[in-house]
Parts: C-alpha cells; structure tokens; sequence
C-alpha cells in the first residue's frame, strides 16, 4: 500500500456507525496520533488559512442575514406597485425569514455527506440566483416565492458554520472566532434596512435584490482560499490518495433513517423533552423575534411620531449595529476575565459548559431595559436618541444572550444532538421571527407604542432567569452525549 512515510497506518479505518453519526473509528493510539499531527487537519492549520476561513462564513453569514432586511424599507412600494394591504407587504421578508429555519435540515445533514465546503459554495449560488429572479418578477407571489427560495438555500451557510468552527478551532480558541461569525447574522438585520432605505428611495425596491448579487459575488470570491473543514472528508480524501480502502457506504435505507431521525424527529424531541434546549431555544426566539418586529415598529415610531423620512429612519438600525458591536465586546472581555481564568480549576478536563453563561447573565438584564425605555421615551416631547439608544441596549443584550447560549449549547452536548440540538434552535428562532413582524403594526396600533413594547418587555423579564437558573443548576442540566 503506498504512502508517503507520515500515514504509514490506515487513517481511515472501521465502518460509518449511522447511529451515532461517528464516521470513523480509530482503533489505534499511533493512527490518532498521525491525524493529530498531520497539517491537513484544520486544528494544526497556519493562522492565515484560519482567518480566511472565518472570513469566507462571515461573509456568507452576512450576505444571508443582510438579505432578510434590504428589503424592510420596500413595504409601501409593494403596497402601491402590486396592490396589496399592509400585513401582505411584509410576506417577502417574513418567507425569507421563515426559509432560513427550514434550510437547515437539508444543508446540515448534507454538509455531513459532501463535506461542507460544496454546500458553501452551491447554497450561495442557488440563492444568489433565486435573488436575481426576485428582482426581475413582475408577480407579487413569484416575488414572494423566489424570496422563500432564496432564503432556503441561502440558510445552510448560517447552519454549518458551528461546526466548522468546531472543526477549526480548539474549545479555548473558539470565543472570538465565535463572536466574529455570529455578529455577522446581527450586523445583517441592521445594515440591511440603513442600505435598502436609501437603495429603496433611489433606485426602486428592485435594486435591492441586485444587490445582493454583489455580495454573493463577494462571497464566493472569499470562497476561493477556503478549504474543506470536515474532518471525515478530509480523512476519506487522504485515504484515497493514499490508495487505502475505504468502508462501505451505508445503504441508503440507512442513510435516510438518519436524515429523518437528525434533521427532523430529533429536534421536535429536543425542544419537547430536552429542558435546556426547550428554554434556551424559547428564550433566544423570543428576544430574535423581537428583534425583527422593529422591522415594522421603527417606521411607526420614527415617521409616525419624529416625521423622519425613509431615509432618516433607515439610519435609525444603525443603534442595532452599535449595540451588537458592544455586545461581541462583552463577549470577548467576558471570555477573556471570566471563562478563561475557570481553566486552571479543571486541569486536565473541560471547563463546565455553564461557565459560557457569564455574557448571558449579563445582557439578559439589558433587554427588559431597552425594551421599556424604547417604548415609554417613544414621544415627541423626547429627543428622538432617547429611544435610538434604548434600542442599542436591546441589541447589546440580545447578542449576550445568543452568543453565550450558542456556546453553552455546543460544549454542553456532543456527537450529532449537537446538530439536532442548533436545528431545534434554528426552526424557533426563524419560525417566530417570521411570525412578529405580520402582527407587529397591528400590537403598536391596538395597544400604543408604550404598552406594545412592555408587553415585549415583561416576555423578555419572565425569561430573564433562563440562563442564571442554568448557571447555578451547573451539572444538574447536563446534555446528552
């Protein structure tokens, strides 16, 4: 069998297991130690190839994300270009919204097949060119459909990048990859509405979707000095170069028991009997969902009661932009001062997953806050930066919250509940985020701009305890191996 010296054993040896999802076994402490010590493994990557990586999921992340808003400021064009009322206005962004959390359970369970760079690459061009077709429809309902299209393939860039991360990065390494790539989804939603109000304005709500075609191309480009980053495919590849046999594929029958069983069953039964995916996952909608009703509040507030224009009121997202930038900054100090300095107590074993909680404990204080400030500092007797800067402590806390309970996810549960586990994750938080903004104009009109944004603040105060109860229950919530 030839080799080169370095893999002098089979790298690659025993079968796929299709119930726990390991796809290789190593049977020797010398084989698990040429994969250790092999450069082609992500862990021993040079610095530069790992920041491309970031870089390229960053970017797609972005792209994804920025999507779902550029088109936010468009609502009254399609009111009078296509003729419909209000709430339909808004079914292009909630679709989009909506398919991000479907997407997922085709593109993870793929990105384990293929490995995950194909599903970079092809997700982002099916969407971008969905996107394309969005722009050019003359249909309000192929503008929608296209939309919910786009939104599909775009969202296993969101998905899979955990663990590519994972596969990158080392647990006491991962904080700030972690916290660049997720303030991506955050920066998205609040850029996209600054650069589709004036795209909007300008140039018609068409160029908004021509847009986004740009940063496709952008993506795809940063594609180019990436690299694959799973680690069974990299081994099959090196084994194959190296004219080792592989292990039979499972039979189909096998591998679609597996699909059904990761990407679908198992996420419906995580959040029903799983306490801390079930609360973590309630908690971070919740707050998510709330995030995207200002799609639709900040035009009532900040045209309905300060007289801004379209413009001026897409510049009024760039609090949420603020806000998640001291957000990933409290992350990283809290990294830094609280969870690193836990290390030296657990020599020899991983830190306890609840020590991930500390930026959580911190921002959940901040969202009740920003929510009942925004709403009852929502007047024309107060400055208009009164309820701008309510809205960059919201957004300060709600990146806490889904940082530090991402993390305490994936160092709490291992092997593929992982990816059951973020899926359960995905589906609430799109789910509900495309759920807020159909009902959010009818909360502000009904109830007023101060009782609408309480009623969003006493949700935020009776989960506030999510993470502080998970912090001091510490092993009592354990995750499943």
């Amino acid at each position: 069998m030839p080799n080169d010296g370095h893999f002098h054993k089979s790298i690659y040896t025993g079968t796929p297991d299709v119930e726990t999802g390991d796809d290789e076994k190593i049977h020797s402490e010398d084989q698990k130690e040429d994969w250790e010590d092999d450069p082609r493994n992500p862990y021993n990557w040079p610095t530069k190839s790992k920041v491309l990586q970031v870089l390229m999921m960053a970017s797609a992340a972005f792209t994804t994300s920025v999507g779902v808003s550029i088109l936010s400021p468009a609502h009254t064009q399609f009111m009078q270009e296509f003729g419909v009322g209000s709430t339909a206005a808004i079914l292009p962004l909630s679709l989009y919204v909506f398919a991000l959390g479907l997407g997922p359970v085709v593109g993870g369970p793929l990105s384990e097949t293929v490995g995950r760079y194909p599903v970079y690459i092809g997700t982002v061009v099916l969407g971008s060119l969905f996107t394309l077709g969005a722009g050019f429809s003359h249909t309000f309902a192929g503008v929608c459909v296209l939309r919910f299209l786009a939104g599909f393939c775009f969202a296993p860039s969101l998905a899979i990048a955990g663990g590519t991360i994972n596969e990158t990065f080392k647990p006491v390494k991962r904080a700030l990859p972690s916290t660049i790539f997720i303030l991506t989804p955050f920066l998205g939603p609040g850029l996209g509405p600054v650069i589709g109000s004036f795209i909007v304005n300008r140039k018609g709500w068409r160029w908004t979707q021509w847009t986004m075609i740009f940063f496709g191309i952008f993506t795809i480009f940063t594609s180019i000095f990436a690299k694959e980053t799973f680690h069974p495919a990299i081994k099959r590849r090196i084994a194959k170069e190296h004219g080792q046999a592989l292990p039979a594929s499972p039979p189909l029958a096998s591998k679609l028991r597996l699909f059904v069983t990761i990407a679908l069953l198992r996420p419906i039964q995580m959040l029903l009997s799983e306490p801390i995916v079930a609360f973590v996952c309630l908690y971070v909608a919740c707050e998510f969902a709330t995030l995207f009703s200002f799609f639709a509040a900040f035009p009532l507030v900040f045209q309905g009661v300060y007289g801004f224009g379209i413009e001026d009121s897409g510049l009024v997202f760039l609090s949420i932009v603020v806000g998640c930038l001291l957000g990933a900054l409290t992350v990283l100090l809290s990294d830094i001062f609280l969870y690193r300095p836990q290390a030296s107590k657990f020599p020899g074993r991983n830190i306890p997953p609840e020590h991930r909680l500390y930026p959580a404990m911190i921002g959940s204080i901040g969202l009740p806050i920003g929510l009942f400030w925004f709403g009852w500092t929502s007047r024309t007797d107060i400055s208009w930066a009164s309820p701008v800067v309510a809205v960059m402590v919201f957004a300060w806390g709600n990146l806490c919250v889904f940082v530090s309970t991402t993390q305490y996810i994936v160092d709490t549960y291992h092997g593929l509940t992982v990816a059951s586990a973020m899926s359960a994750n995905s589906l609430a938080r799109y789910g509900l985020a495309a759920a807020f903004p159909l009902f959010t104009i009818q909360m502000y009109t009904k109830l007023g701009i101060g009782w609408a944004s309480s009623l969003l603040g006493f949700i935020s105060v009776a989960l506030l305890p999510v993470p502080w109860l998970f912090f001091f229950e510490g092993e009592n919530a354990e995750g499943v191996e």
